[in-house]
């Protein structure tokens, strides 16, 4: 039995940070958007509070910002999911299923993938380089 050749991603961000804490979070959607527009592929593993961002409650767009009422600002899980649908399959997105759990946030756009914390290591063997952004 031939044996499957397992993708190789470029890039794997393993995101802790909590979405609000700082700039962590901006940081790692634009690097994988860098990374994405010179033609590597990204996945982002989001642990902790960080898998607030991709919940199905938040709708298409952010509450009016007082400064610009008239603007229109996609929530966090509409930029994950634009990133996904634009990435044509070179952006993915887990969330770890134990820090979902812990924290309530269960309810994931469908296009997140759910995976055991069991799974990070091979995960991380999936990738030509990983960085881990967040807090200690």
């Amino acid at each position: 039995m031939a044996r499957m050749e397992r993708r190789m991603w470029d890039l794997l961000l393993i995101l802790t940070a909590a979405p609000h804490s700082g700039d962590v979070v901006t940081s790692a959607l634009r690097l994988s958007q860098a990374v994405l527009d010179r033609g590597g592929s990204v996945r982002v593993w989001a642990c902790g509070y960080a898998n607030m961002m991709t919940q199905d409650t938040f709708g298409d767009t952010k509450l009016p910002n007082t400064r610009d009422p008239e603007g229109h600002y996609p929530s966090p899980s509409a930029v994950v999911q634009q990133m996904i649908a634009d990435g044509e399959g070179r952006f993915g997105w887990i969330a770890c299923t134990a820090c979902s759990e812990e924290r309530g946030a269960v309810h994931h756009v469908p296009q997140v993938r759910h995976r055991s914390p069991l799974r990070l290591a091979s995960t991380v063997a999936g990738a030509r380089q990983t960085l881990y952004l967040g807090g200690a």
